[in-house]
């Protein structure tokens, strides 16, 4: 089974530009406070490196 990580968004989407809305959105994460289980693989690990200052990632 791969590992899972927890991701958690902790700051607005508002005044953000289009492509880091749209990669919140890719990680399921609409609105501050919103929290999804994504799998531990270099996809996800890009897409939080995009968006890293607006989410909280800790271990499934």
């Amino acid at each position: 089974m791969a590992e899972k990580i927890t991701v958690k968004l902790t700051k607005s989407l508002i005044g953000r530009s289009e492509k880091q809305i749209a990669t919140a959105k890719s990680l399921g994460l609409k609105k501050v406070g919103d929290t999804t289980v994504q799998p531990n693989n270099a996809a996800t690990a890009g897409k939080i490196n995009t968006i890293s200052h607006m989410v909280e990632v800790t271990n499934a």
